[in-house]
Formats: structure tokens, C-alpha cells, sequence
């Protein structure tokens, strides 16, 4: 979805959801117009990736947010598009790398099993989120923690 798709749709349509959309190659969906589908009615629920951005800025304003990733954006944790941002195959579809929020929930998971210490996931995270966003992968995680984590954390980590 990007920015104009919502006010094509048809007057009487009831209800709208947001999962994901683009947002470098095109402008992404915008506020205002997700605002003028519920001053018209429409309920838009917003989970998943953009829409899940979306519904955090707007749920004070109407919008329905749904989901994990909804849930990190309202309650502060996370912020920023760069959490959902992915690069992507435009022929195929097929993703070229990985977003931020993944990775992160992987890592935080890893430390609340005590798989690997809180301090270093921080370490990692923050050495992710320097990393421009289409070399983010699993791989990169690995390499990161590599450097990171002891070789008997690191051995759990890959198992995790």
C-alpha cells in the first residue's frame, strides 16, 4: 500500500486494514489520508508493519491497532520506521533483508531464556540499528553477535 491507495477505495467501504506497505520507493500510506477514511466512516485497523506504525501514531485519533509490533510502537519501546523497513526483490518480492523489529524480538527472546545477557543483546541491537537497513539479516546478527557473545553463548545463540 502507499500513499494515495486509501482514498481510491470505494465510498461504502466498511472497514480497511493495514498490514504493510511501501515506503522508500513510494511515498508510504500517509495520516491524513487514513484521518479522511474514518471521518468517513470507514474503521481502519492498522497491525503488522506500516499499519501497525500507523495505528500507534493514530489510535488516539480512532484507528484500531492490532498485534506484537503495534503493541512495541504504542507502548514506546520501539519507534522509528526503521524497525519494519525491509528491502525487497520489486520483480519477485522476495525479501533482501530482514527488519529491525525481528531481529530485535529474536535477541530480546535470547536474553529473557538467559541464552545470552541483557547487556550484550543491547550491544547488538544498537549495532544493528546502525546498520543501514538493507544489510540487516540474520546473517549480519550472527556476525555481530560473533563479535559479541563468548564462543559457548555464541554456540547457544545459533541453536536458540
Amino acid at each position: 500500500m502507499k500513499r494515495g491507495d486509501l482514498l481510491e477505495l470505494p465510498e461504502d467501504v466498511g472497514v480497511v486494514g493495514i498490514v504493510d506497505g511501501v515506503l522508500l520507493s513510494d511515498a508510504a500510506v500517509g495520516h491524513r489520508e487514513i484521518l479522511q477514511l474514518m471521518r468517513r466512516g470507514t474503521k481502519v485497523i492498522g497491525g503488522g508493519s506500516m499499519g501497525a506504525l500507523r495505528a500507534a501514531e493514530l489510535d488516539g485519533l480512532g484507528m484500531i491497532g492490532v498485534g506484537r509490533i503495534y503493541e512495541e510502537y504504542s507502548s514506546g519501546r520501539i519507534e522509528g520506521d526503521d524497525e519494519v523497513v525491509l528491502m525487497f526483490d520489486p520483480f519477485t518480492l522476495t525479501a533482501l533483508s530482514e527488519p529491525l523489529i525481528n531481529l530485535r524480538l529474536n535477541i530480546e527472546n535470547a536474553a529473557r531464556a538467559r541464552v545470552i545477557k541483557e547487556s550484550d543483546a543491547r550491544i547488538i541491537i544498537d549495532r544493528l540499528k546502525s546498520t543501514f537497513y538493507p544489510r540487516r539479516s540474520f546473517e549480519k546478527l550472527l556476525a555481530i553477535s560473533n563479535e559479541i557473545l563468548a564462543s559457548d553463548e555464541m554456540r547457544d545463540f545459533e541453536i536458540f
